[in-house]
Parts: C-alpha cells; sequence; structure tokens
C-alpha cells in the first residue's frame, strides 16, 4: 500500500506528545509517511509539516476564554479547512482538542475524508452531550482507558482501546537518583516538584496559590528543594509569580524535564490536567489544585459527573489524591496537603507504599503497545471502503 497523507491537529504541550507517540507507529508501517498540519516540537521531530503551532490551540477555561479568543481560532480552523479540501489527505486524525477538532472533523467527513479522533473526550466525567458530536466526527476513536469502547459502541461510534501512550514511556520503576543527578539535586535531599501547568493562563490563574503554598512549606521544611518545569516560554511568567511569592532565589525553574522533575520528587503539588497522570505513572504522592475565571468554573461545574476531577482519582474510582479546586485551593491548604504527604515518609511510610502499589497497577492497566494499536487502527480506517 502506498503511504498515505496523514493530516493532523494537536493542541497544547500534551497533545504534541501524544500525537509525536502516534506518528513513531505510523512511520514504522508506512516510512514513507507524509504527515501535515497542527503540530509542536515533537510532532516536528518526527518530521511532521506544522502549517501552524500546537500552543495557538492553547485556551484555559470553559467558555469565556474560548469566547474570547473565538475569532482567532475560527479563522485558523476555516483556513485548516480549505487547505485540506484542496488537497485531501487520506485520513485526518484529530488529537485531543476536541472544541477544535470535532467540528473540523464533522466537516471533513461530511466531504468524505476520512476522520479518527485520539484521545475520547471524557463524556464519562463531564459534558457527557458531546456523545452525538463524536458521532458525526469521528468514523473511529482511539480511547487511551479501557472502559472507553464500551461507553462508545452503546452509542454507535466504533473504537479500539489503544492504552495510554505515556503507560509505555514512563518506566514502572522510575529511577529516582538518577532523575537527581540529571537535575544536581542530592540524593538526600527533600523534594517538592511544583507543575502549575503548561499554558500562560495557567500560569496567571494558579501559580500564585501554588508558589504561595510551596513558601509555606518551605517554614515548615526549611531544607526542602523545589523544582519547577516550566514551558520554555512561559518562563519568564514563572519566574515572576514565584519573585512574587519570595520564592525566586529558593527554587529551581527548569526548562521542560517535567519527566525528572516528577521521577526525583518526594512529593508534587500540581495543576489538574494530563500531568496528573504523568505523577501517578511515576508513582508520586500529589496534590491537585486547580483554579480558573470565576463564570468559566461555574459553567464547568454544572458540566461534571463524577466526583473527581484528577486523573488518578477517575481512573482508581476514589479519592486516592487530595483535589483543592476553585476556592478551595487555597495557599494554606495546598500546603497542608503537601506538609500530610511529606510528613508520612516518616511517619507513615505504610501510607506511602499503599499509594505507590495502586499507582503501579494502573500503570499495568494502561500499558499498551499505543503506537503499534493506533497505527493498526488507522490501517483500517485508511483501508476501508
Amino acid at each position: 500500500m502506498t503511504a498515505p497523507r496523514v493530516a493532523m491537529v494537536a493542541g497544547e504541550t500534551s497533545g504534541d506528545l501524544l500525537a509525536g507517540l502516534i506518528l513513531d507507529g505510523l512511520k514504522a508501517q508506512w516510512p514513507g509517511l507524509q504527515s501535515m498540519g497542527i503540530g509542536g516540537a515533537q510532532m516536528r521531530a518526527r518530521g511532521f509539516d506544522a502549517w501552524w503551532d500546537s500552543q495557538r490551540l492553547a485556551v484555559h477555561g470553559y467558555n469565556l476564554e474560548v469566547f474570547q479568543r473565538l475569532a482567532e481560532l475560527l479563522r485558523t480552523r476555516r483556513q485548516l479547512r480549505e487547505r485540506l479540501l484542496a488537497a485531501p489527505p487520506s485520513v485526518f486524525v484529530g488529537v485531543d482538542a476536541p472544541d477544535f477538532n470535532l467540528g473540523l472533523e464533522a466537516d471533513l467527513r461530511a466531504r468524505g475524508i476520512k476522520t479518527v479522533h485520539f484521545v475520547c473526550p471524557s463524556i464519562w466525567a463531564w459534558r457527557a452531550n458531546r456523545v452525538e458530536k463524536i458521532r458525526r466526527a469521528a468514523d473511529h476513536v482511539l480511547c487511551i482507558f479501557p472502559f472507553e469502547p464500551a461507553l462508545l459502541a452503546s452509542h454507535g461510534i466504533a473504537a479500539t482501546y489503544v492504552g495510554h501512550p505515556l503507560a509505555s514511556v514512563i518506566p514502572l520503576v522510575p529511577d529516582r537518583q538518577a532523575a537527581r543527578r540529571r537535575l544536581g539535586l542530592s540524593p538526600q535531599a527533600l523534594v517538592l516538584a511544583v507543575l502549575p501547568g503548561s499554558r500562560n493562563s495557567e500560569i496567571r490563574h494558579i501559580a500564585p496559590a501554588f508558589f504561595a503554598a510551596a513558601a509555606l512549606v518551605r517554614q515548615a521544611f526549611p531544607a526542602v528543594e523545589i523544582v519547577v518545569p516550566a514551558v520554555p516560554s512561559l518562563i519568564d511568567e514563572v519566574r515572576s509569580a514565584a519573585r512574587a511569592a519570595g520564592l525566586e532565589s529558593q527554587v529551581r525553574i527548569l526548562a521542560g524535564q517535567s519527566h525528572d522533575a516528577l521521577a526525583a520528587c518526594d512529593c508534587t503539588l500540581i495543576a489538574s490536567g494530563t500531568a496528573t497522570l504523568e505523577a501517578a505513572l511515576f508513582k508520586r504522592p500529589m496534590v491537585i489544585g486547580y483554579r480558573m475565571q470565576s463564570l468559566s468554573w461555574r459553567l464547568m461545574r454544572r458540566k461534571q459527573l463524577q466526583p473527581w476531577v484528577g486523573l488518578p482519582n477517575i481512573l482508581c474510582g476514589a479519592f486516592v489524591v487530595p483535589e483543592l479546586l476553585q476556592d478551595a485551593a487555597t495557599p494554606e491548604a495546598l500546603a497542608a496537603e503537601v506538609l500530610r504527604w511529606l510528613r508520612a515518609r516518616e511517619n507513615s511510610p505504610s501510607t506511602i507504599e499503599a499509594l505507590e502499589q495502586r499507582f503501579t497497577a494502573l500503570h499495568h492497566e494502561l500499558q499498551r503497545d499505543t503506537a503499534r494499536l493506533a497505527a493498526d487502527a488507522i490501517q483500517k480506517v485508511v483501508s476501508s471502503t
């Protein structure tokens, strides 16, 4: 079979990472693969022709902030759609970014272009009304959680469980000391990783409370080492937030290196999102926090279907790690939960061990040959009549 032309759209840093791994599988099956669309550094490293950068799709909130950038997003989607219709690809693969991708997929599919959506929107958590939009948009859905294909099948949507790509990238037994050596940290140091998000607006809303909490943790543990992996383009904003909390000289801001930070740390204070699953796969205690504009928060909460927001809690079906959201995400409350984990290292090590065992079981459940399974499913879509 001639190597196909695969158009893709991935939004933000996490989508770029996921799409890069999928490109590995596609290129293994089709060495002459051509791929193009919207992507980031991970995709470009695989030979992807990025017509626009994935960060263009980075928005924060439910409706309000999307509305503020609506004209730009709609213009980008219209230009991309016109370009793809002018030279139709063999298949379009939308990676996450459902607000952008599902509408584009529906338009392309209506014009005869086959479509695959990678990462099932969280219809099991909130916004269940999206299922009808998925049915119109996607010929096939690639699912990263094992319970999703049956749910989609009940709505007449073809789907394949491909595992979570991160479960194959992150080792089952992370090497804490190797990560510390790479970061120049002492083997005996007490390390807190602070991850306030990968979007400018997340830094604006979340970082002040996170850094204020880190300052309180430092009062209790003056020797704690604080590492902060940041998207390189947002390092100045992260540094400014640390400075405002009086921590500029007490934190180590990293250009990326989030996996090293998570592998090295004893606990992480982390914004809700894909990074929390990464922290779980690194078997690390965490405190999940999140803040957004109040209107966006009220709109989102009305659509929530489960009591949990953090992915580790959703997948475990219990509050295995604390979540402090919106008004509850005060510096004092965040610091108290971090300190509870740090003190458990000495006072209740069995608590830490039980969490590690639970996260190890989750890791095994999510670990599949995602790149191959996704490429096989995409190949079947491409070859179907």
